[in-house]
């Protein structure tokens, strides 16, 4: 029998890999991987977990765990994957660089972001469409905004 806590790692994990459009596309998901679960137990899990719903390019809304493991570093394919899907502009001055996302998706972008580790970008503050992300000086706004352009596919 599976634990509450082994199904959420799971659903965490399906989340982060796949597009996971509903509740019932997610139990089917866990079925396949042999734990049953109701689209109520689903439901609390997903709560349970911080997940919502983002827009991603094209229309169509997934399931998102914005701070999924925040002390875990996020690998760098993972970062290009959210960049690539969810960055559509980037713009600097000074040592600022904005960032533009459809509806809903800077905070997935930021938390990407600010787990990666990425050498010169200090930090970020998200809004709904739109994060800032602070360089330190040495690097700079437009190499970071060069940098971000690139790990998004802008280029």
């Amino acid at each position: 029998m599976t634990t509450k806590v082994q199904r959420q790692q799971t659903i965490a994990k399906l989340i982060g890999k796949l597009s996971v459009t509903s509740q019932p596309q997610l139990v089917d998901l866990l079925a396949a991987d042999g734990i049953a679960a109701t689209q109520t137990t689903v439901s609390r899990d997903l709560e349970d977990l911080g997940a919502v719903k983002v827009r991603v390019p094209g229309g169509d809304t997934v399931y998102a765990i914005p701070e999924f493991e925040p002390a875990r570093l996020a690998p760098e394919d993972h970062l290009r994957r959210v960049m690539g899907e969810w960055v559509a502009d980037a713009r600097h001055s000074g040592n600022l660089v904005v960032l533009r996302t459809p509806p809903g998706c800077a905070h997935v972008v930021a938390s990407a972001l600010d787990r990666s580790n990425l050498a010169g970008l200090l930090g970020t503050v998200a809004g709904d469409d739109t994060l800032l992300c602070i360089a330190d000086e040495s690097l700079g706004g437009k190499r970071l905004a060069i940098t971000l352009r690139d790990l998004a596919g802008l280029s």
